[in-house]
């Protein structure tokens, strides 16, 4: 045991390369596109979704999916570090729209 740990010790960037390596060999590529505009030229980029992937990409995922399974966001918010509800309140509009999609499947009148 290296300095008294258990698991190796990675640095971020160590950590973001060997997550987008996993997900490339674990077939995630599917073309993602990537919009920006330098002044009023629009930019356009696809990328495999593996080279999109990190660290905190498992984070966003891990809080969305916390919250959508009912857990409190005060409750999130201390497993996560959030020290306000402004930071959080953007993963519990995806939660709320992801709710709104599925009740919308109950509509029978349709």
């Amino acid at each position: 045991m290296k300095n008294n740990r258990v698991l190796p010790q990675y640095t971020n960037q160590a950590m973001n390369r060997e997550l987008k390596q996993l997900c490339k060999m674990a077939g995630i590529d599917e073309p993602i596109r990537i919009t920006t505009y330098k002044g009023s030229i629009r930019l356009d980029e696809v990328h495999p979704k593996w080279a999109l992937v990190g660290s905190h990409t498992g984070r966003k995922t891990f809080i969305v999916q916390a919250l959508s399974r009912g857990i409190p966001p005060n409750i999130v918010m201390k497993w996560t570090g959030h020290s306000d509800y402004k930071a959080m309140k953007p993963y519990i509009d995806i939660v709320d729209s992801i709710k709104a999609s599925e009740m919308s499947k109950m509509n029978f009148l349709n």
